[in-house]
């Protein structure tokens, strides 16, 4: 059996290909990841705790039912790794916590068992944010996130360790979960491709939840065409998770033509724009110099008033996050890292009448969102980050005022997204002067992702901003 030079390198779907043709085992996958993540992977402090035993043994059988000429899964042999929020029966799951330093659920998140039935192997569990409750990675706890393309700088979280390992080519691809940007931060600030899907399409069961109105899990990879493999397998109805009711099943890598010819993409003027520095404002623009070469029509369109939006969507995160939190913040309340208590407390303040408000405003402000800022089109094009990504010193040191403002500007351009529910894709689109990566994210319709992904792997087939890999690794 003859072995790719660079077994790293290789992405979710090039690493499927390869173990199903048998020019690479899946043992020999899973070992170079392994050693990658326990070698490399503290470096950027992406890593919690590795499973190598039973990854070894999944490798192996992949690798038997090959041999056997068995029909082997779309994901067969890939190496993955996931946040520590995921639960698996039997292995400890912290979320990033004190709190849940010993927790040992006793099932298994749906995704999971999805990836697992795919063939995928789960090497371990990645660092995040305390609860998933930073936008920067950091962590009081655990140390902060690093940034593989410049370790002062914040790898953006709350998937900090999903981005970080996936940037750095410890592993193929890893899930993340997304409240108001958290699979779009790390994703922009690493580097690589990122998708949070529409509310409802992802099953959340056995994952630990932050505000469950606005929750969504999904995939960090290196490229369109991998979130792609991988949508296929996890999307789609869940009987233990009501939400999922309507959520459809597609193979969406059906849609990757490279063509977007009669595709229509928004961007609106405004709030989005508005804060983009100039420098981000040109790699925007190229971005979308290249979607049109791709066949796109670009559009110019208006945002909505943000104030009202953005407002909604801390309050409901803020009064779900706080009835999750309640029990522990009352008798634990010393175990909380102090900056991630202090954005838990304001959610006890808020009447039940202006929660309520707020739940039944949603529809009407996401129909509001989309006649402006979309207005017909496809797709809506605005920044992942307006700004180029922070150093950890300006997310975390200093007058509080200023820190708060800092991470302000990390969330302008993602959180309103989750409230309205929409999916949306982060694409790395070139480098600051500062050699830190820029991105922006296509924004589309209700279970639009086949439509978005469309855009990303045609965009990808004409860049090669997602292929970069940082000199450290």
């Amino acid at each position: 059996m003859s072995t790719p030079h660079a077994l790293h390198a290789l992405g979710v779907v090039e690493a499927a290909e390869a173990v199903s043709s048998g020019a690479v085992s899946a043992e020999a996958l899973a070992l170079t990841a392994l050693e990658r993540l326990e070698l490399i992977g503290p470096r950027f402090n992406a890593v919690v705790a590795l499973d190598a035993e039973r990854a070894l043994e999944a490798a192996r059988a992949v690798d038997l039912a090959r041999a056997r000429g068995d029909a082997l899964g779309p994901l067969a042999g890939v190496p993955l790794a996931h946040k520590d929020l995921f639960y698996r029966a039997g292995r400890p799951c912290a979320g990033g916590s004190l709190i849940r330093r010993d927790f040992v659920p006793d099932v298994t998140a749906s995704v999971l068992e999805r990836l697992d039935a795919a063939g995928a192997l789960d090497l371990g569990r990645l660092h995040l944010a305390e609860f998933a409750l930073s936008p920067t990675g950091f962590n009081a706890h655990d140390g902060h996130g690093r940034n593989p393309w410049s370790l002062d700088h914040c790898s953006g979280g709350s998937s900090s360790g999903s981005g970080a390992a996936v940037a750095a080519r410890l592993v193929s691809a890893a899930l993340g979960s997304d409240t108001g940007g958290s699979i779009r931060h790390p994703a922009a600030m690493c580097g690589i491709t990122g998708l949070k899907p529409t509310h409802g399409l992802v099953p959340m069961f056995g994952a630990m939840p932050l505000s469950p109105s606005l929750d969504t899990l999904g995939p960090l990879a290196r490229s369109a065409r991998d979130i792609a493999r991988l949508m296929s397998v996890i999307a789609g109805p869940d009987p233990r998770d009501a939400s999922t009711v309507s959520a459809p099943v597609r193979d969406y890598e059906a849609a990757l033509n490279g063509d977007l010819g009669g595709r229509t993409i928004a961007v609106p003027l405004g709030y989005y724009r508005d804060a983009a520095t100039p420098e981000i404002l040109a790699l925007l623009d190229e971005s979308l110099r290249v979607l049109r070469e791709a066949g796109a029509r670009i559009v110019e369109t208006r945002a909505p008033d943000m104030a009202t939006l953005n407002a909604m969507m801390q309050l409901v995160m803020g009064v779900e996050a706080a009835t999750l939190h309640r029990r522990w913040l009352k008798e634990r309340p010393q175990d909380y890292g102090a900056q991630v208590r202090a954005r838990i407390l304001p959610g006890f303040s808020y009447p039940a009448t202006r929660y309520a408000e707020a739940l039944m405003l949603r529809a009407k402000l996401a129909q509001d969102w989309m006649a402006h800022a979309m207005a017909g089109a496809d797709m809506v094009h605005i920044p992942t980050l307006a700004v180029p990504v922070p150093t950890i010193a300006e997310t975390t040191q200093g007058d509080p005022a200023d820190v708060a403002a800092a991470i302000g500007r990390v969330t302008h351009c993602t959180r309103a997204i989750n409230y309205v529910g929409l999916p949306a894709l982060s694409l790395p689109c070139g480098f600051t002067g500062s050699g830190l990566p820029a991105a922006f994210q296509l924004v589309g319709r209700p279970f639009g992702e086949d439509v978005l992904l469309q855009a990303g792997e045609a965009y990808q087939r004409i860049t090669d901003h997602h292929l970069r890999i940082p000199p450290a690794c």
